[in-house]
């Protein structure tokens, strides 16, 4: 794994306002040293400058290191990733006549684009975000792999193009405006990370997963080359449908085995890890190393079910409790997001993290089985929704269930709230109702809290846009496959992948996600709704392909999630950082809260007359994140 950045020169000039020089360049790198640790270097002319910090996992000779100049040294390339079917990819390009110096995934890349051009994203497997200048053409290359698993910025702004693996190598340059995006901070609030292409600042963007950038003295252009389809369904049996897939799976985890260094695995003894690790154990000739997360609070602790599956596939298993380690280390591991991001699990993954890279240097996970087979919570009990706005006609939902529920607001008693959060989602349509599903900050709440003068700001604006256009966009036949796609689509990449990237490159750990290589994806995405959830049992088809390989206890034990005891968080560990972070403030959260209100719901939450767990504790993350850097 690495990190990369890099900017144009195209239009410098005695008043241009970046100045890409080689000492910008080493800046840029050294704000991402800790993605690569092991070399680094830059590539700069007349044109473009690019930057690399390495992280060695093949070919660990010098010869790996980047900026990589193709045999005519008509390309160069910095490359963020790992390409798992480059070993086949080499050997057409030696057919076709091309002598490789190295060993490594970057030069195969390098001489495919020599020989297609852009065209070599639909050839290549893997994780990546790279840049490849070509000389002759004056043109920079940027491309995203399919599922956003590699970050990718760029700032597009007054003629420059400056760009790089995160936001901040952009910040090291004085002449980036920080200038903060008013429906960012909206998106944020609602989503808990900022849904791609926006960022938190205005004019610069994230590269969508499946895009690429191209870059040219007339300008940027941006193109689509994946997008996921749920249209063709299969008709095969469930025997089938199951054999199938595991053959997938197979495939996709003993490609992503191919390491020069020590690889281990993520274990929470979940589905989806520990059918990683039987998986891994079948193709490893020695025990593999897992790594496991434990909490103090019962209510949240995973390690029995982890050892149980450690215990099955004879691994060299370690954990770790996170105590009272939480306050000492908040400041540290959120200082490793760029942007705002309240995904509370980032904890736990930074400590896993932490501890996988102590053993290993390469760890494989299970992510990304949840959005494949529909593994949340959220799909069961939004399907129950659906079902039950069908029973209604669409008269009743958005009169009279709306009418009762403005009569419920604001209820305190819980047998009301429930009352009024189903009647509101039931007068909604799906997809907004899919929304609310996921909205992390509850909206009359927002409406409490919210400034007068942010308000106006906003204007007509809502988040759920992102949802809902996400939604319309899907071309599956049914609500399950559409809600899918748009978590492929925003939370996936937006706060999934974001989590796992930045909190392991902390630890410069490569993570690797078999359930997330793209024919997997595809896969999954052809297997219809109806056996991924059956009669409320979440993720029917996969439990049915890992049968042979997994307990009956691993595979239908109920699902925790990677959660953390937040409201306990809240009152006591971090109680007195938080209260300090958050009301000590001059500006930030002051500038689009009303802090009055905000200092109620604190004072409710300290006397449990009410959990607001997660809306104080996004609001922390947003402070934190403004003192390091906005201010």
């Amino acid at each position: 794994m690495c990190g990369i950045a890099g900017f144009t020169r195209f239009h410098q000039t005695a008043h241009h306002h970046i100045k890409g020089d080689l000492d910008t360049l080493k800046k840029m790198g050294k704000a991402i040293y800790h993605r690569g640790p092991d070399a680094g270097g830059e590539y700069l002319d007349e044109h473009v400058g690019l930057c690399h910090r390495r992280l060695s996992i093949i070919d660990l000779s010098t010869a790996g290191n980047q900026p990589m100049l193709s045999a005519d040294e008509q390309f160069v390339i910095a490359f963020n990733g790992e390409i798992y079917n480059f070993q086949e990819l080499r050997d057409t390009l030696i057919k076709d006549g091309y002598n490789f110096k190295t060993k490594t995934d970057t030069e195969v890349l390098l001489a495919l684009y020599q020989r297609d051009g852009e065209e070599l994203v639909h050839h290549i497997n893997g994780m990546f975000a790279f840049s490849i200048w070509d000389k002759a053409q004056k043109k920079l290359f940027i491309a995203r792999d399919r599922l956003g698993k590699k970050p990718l910025y760029y700032l597009d702004y007054n003629g420059s193009f400056v760009f790089g693996s995160e936001l901040k190598s952009l910040l090291t340059l004085p002449e980036v405006p920080r200038v903060i995006r008013a429906d960012a901070v909206r998106d944020f609030f609602a989503y808990q990370y900022i849904p791609d292409p926006k960022s938190i600042f205005e004019n610069i963007y994230k590269l969508e997963p499946g895009h690429s950038l191209t870059v040219t003295t007339e300008g940027v252009k941006k193109h689509q080359y994946w997008d996921l389809s749920f249209k063709k369904v299969s008709d095969k049996d469930i025997e089938t449908t199951a054999s199938d897939l595991l053959k997938e799976i197979k495939q996709s985890t003993k490609i992503r085995m191919v390491s020069d260094v020590p690889l281990g695995a993520f274990l929470s003894g979940g589905v989806d890890s520990s059918g990683v690790v039987g998986l891994m154990a079948e193709n490893s000739d020695k025990p593999v190393t897992t790594c496991a997360i434990g909490f103090d609070s019962k209510e949240f602790d995973e390690v029995e079910f982890a050892q149980n599956v450690a215990t099955q596939f004879k691994t060299d298993h370690h954990e770790f409790t996170v105590r009272e380690n939480v306050e000492d280390n908040l400041e540290k591991i959120v200082g490793f997001f760029d942007e705002p991001f309240a995904d509370p699990s980032l904890i736990p993954t930074f400590f896993v993290s932490e501890l996988a890279r102590a053993k290993v240097t390469v760890a494989l996970a299970g992510d990304g089985g949840d959005e494949c087979f529909a593994g949340y919570s959220k799909y069961a009990v939004d399907e129950v929704e659906n079902r039950l706005r069908k029973l209604f006609p669409s008269f009743v939902r958005k009169h009279v269930f709306s009418k009762l529920a403005t009569a419920l607001k604001g209820a305190r008693p819980t047998p009301l709230r429930k009352a009024y959060t189903l009647l509101n989602t039931l007068s909604l349509e799906p997809d907004y109702g899919f929304f609310l599903t996921n909205s992390f900050f509850r909206e009359e709440i927002w409406d409490r809290v919210v400034s007068n003068k942010y308000k106006q700001q906003l204007g007509n604006y809502h988040p759920s846009q992102i949802t809902t256009e996400h939604y319309q966009n899907a071309d599956g036949p049914d609500h399950l496959s559409k809600i899918l796609y748009t978590d492929f689509k925003t939370y996936l990449p937006g706060d999934i992948l974001v989590k796992v990237d930045r909190m392991s490159m902390a630890n410069s750990l490569e993570v690797r996600a078999p359930l997330l290589d793209y024919k997997v994806v595809e896969h999954a995405a052809r297997i219809p709704s109806s056996l991924k959830l059956v009669k409320g049992d979440k993720k029917h088809i996969l439990k049915k392909a890992f049968s042979k390989l997994l307990t009956h206890d691993t595979l239908y034990r109920k699902k925790m999630g990677f959660s953390v005891p937040l409201a306990q968080w809240l009152r006591k560990e971090i109680k007195d950082q938080a209260e300090k972070t958050l009301f000590d403030a001059q500006h930030g959260l002051p500038d689009y809260f009303d802090m009055t209100q905000v200092q109620n719901l604190w004072q409710e939450h300290q006397k449990g007359l009410a959990n607001y767990s997660a809306e104080l504790w996004s609001m922390l993350m947003f402070q934190m994140w403004f003192n390091r850097y906005a201010l």
